[in-house]
């Protein structure tokens, strides 16, 4: 198996999803302020739900989505920093695109924390629009959405 695949998790690639995750969001608390969430997210019950997919072995990253009637939820994407800059978010941002037109939906959802400057720079680059900010408690999010045509 290539570690290019981009495979659905199962149950054994849970410490892993969480590992990563962990791994791409703890330099984030500092500056945050608070602990990002999807290092909270409960990893098991979404690789039970189909909502993760992996790629690399060992599992260097991920995405977790989630289908809606009108677009496609990407909740999550993580690169382990050991992984960064080969490439691997690239890979996994065109899956999820892949993804959402092979379901028939019209568009990518996402957002990020303001305080998260890196993917303000990585998201338009693979097309994705700022479409509003909110914030919600301690988190203050950009919202992006890339129509896919």
């Amino acid at each position: 198996m290539t570690s290019e695949l981009i495979r659905p998790a199962t149950a054994a690639d849970v410490p892993a999803v969480q590992a990563v995750i962990d791994a791409a969001f703890t330099p984030y608390i500092e500056r945050i302020g608070v602990v990002p969430v999807p290092m909270e997210a409960d990893h098991a019950a979404n690789v039970a739900a189909g909502k993760v997919y992996v790629t690399g072995r060992p599992v260097t990253g991920l995405v977790v989505i989630e289908a809606h009637p009108d677009h496609l939820y990407l909740d999550t994407v993580a690169v382990h920093p050991g992984a960064q800059g080969q490439g691997v978010g690239g890979r996994l941002l065109r899956f999820v695109e892949a993804h959402a037109r092979a379901l028939g939906l019209p568009e990518v959802r996402l957002y990020t924390n303001a305080m998260m400057w890196e993917n303000q720079k990585i998201y338009p680059k693979y097309g994705y629009e700022v479409v509003g900010r909110r914030v919600s408690g301690p988190y203050d999010r950009l919202h992006y959405v890339k129509r896919l045509g």
